[in-house]
């Protein structure tokens, strides 16, 4: 590919339209292009690509580029092991270790941040061999924004914490994280470019090694430009420029007018017109692209990074999928949510087994057919016994188990009580929190509603956008849900709420505002299962048809607000603990779900809240967003607001 050596040769026009120029050409591109074929190995890794590029990230929202190395760990057992960095809604993995309890990765990963995005790095360790599953061992998160000021890249020591108690360590991890200066993220972007072209690697490009690059660039403008850029930089005209000099003219060049309007490495397109964002592009790109990062990218969540080969096979073969979206719930076996807290996707536990049967079920005629031929009262049945079981001394041998199968996900920290206190299965899935365990948003602000549960939240301006983006039953209406007697013209065009709880989640349900309790309305139903498979099924209508009880609060801040309160499969009973005549604030307890996941749906009169842009947002794009009791959930349009509310990206959650 050389040809030559920079200094010995001169600088000259008939290198354009020399006879191997085409084929150098052809060469060079195909380097460029090196990590062309890993894109469709990992088809999400593509889809980041294209999502930031088409991101249209504004100046002062941007801080840096964060370069996070992961060094090595110290582990209290022998074994392979594997890392896992996830940030935002990407996730790389470092290469799997030897047997050993002290792992050496040296693995380095560029990532982009944002004052406004996601800057709480998650570390994950597991220990991993090439046939089963791996095992999450450990974990540790660090906030990226706390090395803005940092010039050096010092190597640091961070406990690993167990993922059922984050007290307890399990062992070590050493990193080094530093954040690049905008500029000099461009000038080292140019400079190692530059580097590809410069065959003897002696620091100095001759004219034709530029040209080459220029020319593999496919920009015409930038090929007619290309002796006149050089002739600037050889400032003493002997044919040869060092590529520190080169690369600061091409850095103002690419400012005035820039070179590259398409990305070597993937292809994209990239807007001329946004000099941030085609920075940030390519330095991501490019370093993937040039190997010159040892992690590999395009996963969603750490579970999905650690899996082994196994998952590759499946993966390959098509039969799982990993998407953020509708098919996430309904046609693919896992279901991904986005972490309100940290910004992060991340996966909910459910059984495959459990998730094959609900897609048969609720996803196909032969299901419904089932349903009709007395699968229901099969349900209701099941969920009785199972409810009885459950209440049964006996069921508290289960909650060690229970609480390990979600041990990232069960802070066992902020129960109010140890687990040796609770006598059966149910008291632990009722357990309370420590008081201050969930802070309630704006307290004193009654014109703010928050979240009524842990839960997976999906908000919706009006019914008519629930349908579209989430719920695909033939027959859902605000009408159905709410009943006749809770039911009114304002409600039928009105803002919807839907609060999802998984089993892992704390089951009690609180207020979202504060008012006084109109009536409770008993409504009869089946317990079909309230996961977003059944929810996505347009053969069932899970909230129309299942057990509820419809409540009516009348605010000052948001008219009348229903709370719909759904059983499901497993769901034994719901109980509340106002009754109707209390006057409640928002964040006070309202009642809870035994043993199962269930849901909590609140309905708002038409244009009475403007829910939060996030959750929008998220919904729109069929995501649910992991939600905690307390969080801001939006702010009455019902009359104007006295006092300027805090930014919602600078509050604590």
């Amino acid at each position: 590919m050389g040809h030559g050596t920079s200094k010995n040769e001169a600088f000259d026009e008939s290198t354009d339209i020399s006879g191997s120029m085409s084929s150098r050409i052809h060469k060079l591109r195909q380097r460029l292009h090196l990590h062309r074929r890993r894109h469709h190995r990992h088809g999400s890794d593509s889809n980041s690509k294209s999502n930031l590029s088409k991101h249209l990230l504004k100046e002062e929202d941007f801080v840096g580029i964060a370069r996070l190395r992961l060094i090595r760990a110290e582990m209290k057992f022998k074994d392979k092991w594997l890392s896992c960095v996830s940030l935002g809604e990407q996730t790389f993995r470092t290469a799997i270790s030897d047997q050993t309890d002290k792992p050496v990765w040296n693995s380095v990963k560029k990532l982009l941040l944002e004052k406004i995005g996601a800057h709480v790095a998650r570390i994950s360790i597991f220990e991993t061999n090439r046939l089963s599953k791996s095992n999450l061992i450990g974990y540790c998160e660090i906030d990226l924004l706390e090395f803005f000021t940092q010039e050096s890249d010092l190597e640091m020591k961070v406990d690993l914490k167990d993922p059922s108690a984050a007290t307890v360590v399990v062992g070590s991890i050493y990193l080094s994280c530093s954040i690049e200066d905008p500029i000099e993220t461009e000038k080292s972007f140019v400079r190692r470019i530059l580097s590809i072209v410069d065959y003897n690697e002696d620091g100095n490009l001759s004219f034709a090694e530029f040209s080459d690059l220029i020319d593999a660039f496919g920009n015409q403008l930038a090929a007619n430009k290309k002796k006149e850029l050089f002739k600037a930089a050889d400032e003493d005209g002997n044919g040869v420029v060092s590529i520190d000099e080169l690369a600061m003219l091409l850095v103002v060049q690419q400012e005035k007018d820039p070179l590259i309007n398409c990305c070597p490495v993937c292809g994209e397109i990239i807007e001329v017109s946004d000099g941030l964002n085609t920075m940030i592009h390519l330095t991501l790109c490019f370093d993937e692209g040039t190997g010159n990062q040892v992690m590999t990218g395009g996963f969603l969540t750490d579970k999905q990074a650690s899996n082994g080969w196994m998952f590759k096979v499946s993966e390959w073969a098509q039969f799982s999928s990993y998407e953020v979206g509708l098919r996430s719930g309904s046609g693919a076996s896992h279901i991904l949510v986005f972490d309100r807290r940290t910004k992060r996707l991340v996966e909910e536990i459910i059984d495959a087994k459990i998730i094959l049967s609900m897609r048969a079920i609720y996803q196909s005629k032969l299901g419904l057919g089932l349903m009709d031929k007395g699968a229901k009262e099969l349900l209701q049945n099941i969920s009785e016994k199972q409810g009885r079981k459950m209440d049964s001394v006996k069921s508290a041998k289960d909650i060690p188990k229970f609480v390990d199968m979600f041990k990232d996900q069960i802070n066992l920290s902020e129960v109010k009580y140890p687990l040796k206190h609770f006598k059966t299965f149910n008291e632990f899935f009722i357990r309370e929190l420590k008081p201050g365990a969930r802070p309630i948003a704006c307290m004193e602000r009654d014109d703010v509603a928050v979240c009524a549960a842990d839960c997976r939240l999906m908000a919706f301006k009006t019914a008519t956008d629930s349908l579209r983006f989430w719920i695909k039953g033939r027959k859902f209406s605000v009408q159905g849900l709410l009943g006749t007697e809770v039911c009114s013209s304002s409600f039928v065009d009105g803002t919807l709420a839907i609060f999802r709880l998984a089993p892992q989640d704390y089951h009690r349900f609180h207020f979202p505002v504060s008012g006084t309790i109109e009536k409770f309305v008993d409504i009869p139903g089946c317990l079909y299962t309230v996961n977003p498979i059944a929810v996505n099924s347009k053969y069932c209508n899970v909230f129309t048809d299942n057990k509820r009880v419809a409540a009516l609060v009348s605010t000052a801040d948001f008219g009348k607000v229903a709370f719909v309160a759904i059983g499901a499969t497993m769901v034994g009973s719901i109980t509340f603990s106002r009754k109707e005549g209390d006057y409640v604030k928002k964040g006070d307890e309202f009642g809870y779900f035994s043993f199962g996941g269930s849901t909590v749906i609140c309905v708002f009169e038409k244009d009475t809240i403007k829910i939060d842009d996030d959750l929008l947002e998220n919904s729109a794009r069929s995501l649910e967003t992991l939600v905690s009791v307390g969080m801001r959930l939006g702010i009455s349009t019902k009359k104007p607001s006295d006092s300027k509310l805090p930014n919602i990206e600078k509050i604590v959650l």
